[in-house]
């Protein structure tokens, strides 16, 4: 959604940002790997309960998703291959910081809240492999309430203000819609030709 309306409107500034502080030069794919490294981060700080750091460490993570993309188009070094290693390390990226969720809740002896992390897991995976699937079909599919960047921020604002229990719940309800409006759009479109 969010991706949608801004689309690469950022991307000129983000660039400038980049170019602050590394001079116009450089690899895109490694932006992607400081994105990863940085929600290694932010689970590590999660298990050991240290929210605010944890919200920061997110946040992080998405500015360097965002600026490998964003370099990536303004030097012309969209790869196949980086596509693929940007997607593949956000799934994982994702999977790992609701694991350290997991984990803590499991640790203080919450099974809702396991529960509730496994159902928004299950979610997170499925909006990501029904447009996958979509875009195997032939049919472009990015629409939905909860792609990847909402989810970020709102990991990110549970984490720094301690919503982190009403976050899951939402996003428990918005991952599995989002499925759910993908599969009815795609069904639409495939009807339809």
């Amino acid at each position: 959604m969010i991706s949608n309306k801004i689309g690469h409107r950022l991307d000129p500034y983000l660039y400038n940002l980049y170019k602050k502080f590394f001079g116009g030069r450089g690899n895109p794919n490694l932006f992607t790997l400081m994105g990863f490294f940085s929600t290694l981060l932010a689970s590590f700080l999660t298990l050991k309960g240290f929210w605010i750091l944890a919200g920061f460490s997110i946040i992080l993570s998405g500015i360097f998703d965002l600026i490998d993309g964003a370099v990536a188009r303004t030097l012309g070094k969209v790869t196949v291959f980086g596509g693929f290693l940007d997607s593949v390390l956000d799934r994982y990226s994702d999977l790992l910081l609701l694991l350290s969720l997991l984990i803590y809740y499991l640790k203080k002896g919450d099974p809702v809240l396991v529960i509730l992390t496994s159902f928004v897991s299950i979610g997170t995976v499925l909006v990501s492999y029904a447009r996958a699937r979509a875009e195997a079909a032939n049919v472009p599919c990015d629409i939905g309430l909860m792609e990847r960047a909402e989810r970020i921020i709102l990991l990110s604002a549970g984490a720094l203000f301690g919503w982190m229990e009403l976050i899951l719940w939402v996003l428990a309800i918005l991952t599995h819609f989002t499925v759910i409006q993908r599969i009815h759009y795609v069904w639409k479109k495939l009807r339809s030709s």
